[in-house]
């Protein structure tokens, strides 16, 4: 089985029968681990399989990288704790005034890397995740390509959050909106009470960008898994007609998804040609004519202007309208036109703010003092990386500078970007 950093249990490294070790390696793409251990049974791997033993055409079960974009991985042990809090989710209005430990916002791969990060340092420092989700772990990568693998949204979750709050020792808000931060009090202000802090961790990551014309009351947005299973139990059991707005990486890939599974998607564009930010000219056209056989249409060189509901209730079919004068009638509109970083709680603590939350390159403070982030929503000089691999090297960079230990600067390396349009996926 192949698991994810931050959901792989810490433990004694084992060995083989002549007593060599095991080896983890980690996929610089999206961070799935591979355990020699436990090999890779939907890859057809035994336990027991070396890595260097893996053929060389295999490729990484979850983003599709090859073999030469895994590298060693090591996984410290958590030490222990003095006692273990037995309290994980807070009940409704229970957030603690007066914890002066660290406090995390955001619970996706970001702040549970954050929250592992920081115990594995310190056994026993209160830690406190604040969440709008439930807080369960899961890859985002999966939402991609659930679909066409017949996989259930209900197996797409590989540990909800009350047991991994349990297992690292941290206090769950799930459900719970963080609102604003006051800076010179060491306070935020959540939905559920006011929680104090000795530093804060913003770990939110972005949003699918709002567009006026496209209205949310009649347009799916899937950046989270709850999204993503409202959406899939919308689609129910029958073909679907579907317009994704957006030929992006998340747009490109989920289309063709849908399309596999036999859905019919129009998927627009104001570019002439799919992904065009990602691929040449050259590969768009493979990529067509990989689609080709798909009940899936690509319309480029369009403006969407406004969306109708042709239903009193707005649960029926929906017209997309363009400045032409094209229309497109469906059952659902899936809006995929890039992502932003929400910026209200960078606002009220008067953050420094560029494309998203501006932080020092190495070690991702803050122009604010005790205030770090990482992940989706930040931005170095300007530029957001909203990659996944580099989301745990993020971590140990800002736990050691919480801590006070020995700084771990934060490199940004190149990372291979997998297209997982499954018809003909391109690494880049």
């Amino acid at each position: 089985m192949i698991l994810p950093p931050q959901a792989r249990p810490s433990q004694a490294v084992t060995t083989d029968a002549s007593g060599l070790p095991w080896a983890l390696f980690i996929c610089k793409a999206c961070g799935l681990i591979y355990d020699e251990a436990k090999g890779d049974a939907d890859s057809g791997l035994a336990p027991g399989t070396r890595f260097a033993d893996i053929p060389d055409d295999w490729a990484c079960p979850l983003c599709g990288v090859g073999k030469a974009d895994f590298e060693p991985h090591v996984v410290s042990e958590l030490p222990q704790r003095r006692a273990a809090s037995p309290a994980t989710r807070l009940p409704q209005g229970a957030a603690t005034r007066h914890n002066t430990g660290t406090v995390i916002v955001g619970a996706g791969r970001a702040g549970w890397q954050m929250a592992h990060a920081l115990r594995e340092r310190d056994p026993n420092m209160p830690i406190t995740l604040v969440t709008a989700c439930s807080g369960d772990l899961y890859d985002k990568p999966m939402l991609s390509v659930a679909i066409a693998r017949g996989m259930a949204v209900d197996k797409l979750a590989r540990e909800c959050g009350d047991q991994a709050a349990q297992r690292l020792g941290v206090r769950l808000l799930a459900h719970t909106q963080a609102v604003s931060i006051t800076p010179d009090s060491r306070q935020l202000r959540t939905t559920r009470g006011t929680l104090r802090y000795r530093h804060l961790v913003l770990a939110h990551g972005a949003q699918a960008r709002a567009l006026p014309q496209l209205p949310a009351a009649l347009c799916w947005r899937i950046n989270h898994l709850q999204a993503y299973a409202r959406f899939r139990e919308a689609l129910g059991h029958s073909v679907q007609r579907i317009a994704i707005v957006g030929a992006g990486l998340i747009g490109s890939e989920l289309a063709n998804d849908l399309a596999l599974a036999g859905h019919q998607v129009t998927l627009l564009d104001v570019q002439t040609r799919p992904l065009a930010s990602c691929l040449s000219p050259a590969q768009s056209q493979q990529l067509l004519a990989a689609w080709r056989d798909l009940p899936l249409r690509f319309v480029g060189g369009v403006q969407v202007n406004g969306v109708t509901s042709l239903a009193a209730s707005g649960q029926g079919d929906k017209q997309l309208s363009t400045p032409c004068g094209q229309t497109f009638t469906v059952n659902h509109i899936v809006v995929a036109a890039g992502l932003q970083t929400p910026s209200r709680l960078a606002r009220s603590a008067g953050l420094a703010w560029n494309q998203g939350i501006d932080v020092q390159p190495d070690s991702l403070a803050t122009s604010v003092a005790g205030i770090h982030a990482l992940g989706d929503c930040i931005s170095i000089a300007g530029q957001v990386s909203r990659f996944i691999e580099p989301i745990g090297r993020q971590a140990q960079a800002v736990a050691a500078g919480i801590l006070g230990q020995e700084p771990q600067p934060y490199r940004q390396t190149a990372v291979p970007l997998r297209i997982k349009t499954s018809s003909l996926p391109f690494t880049l």
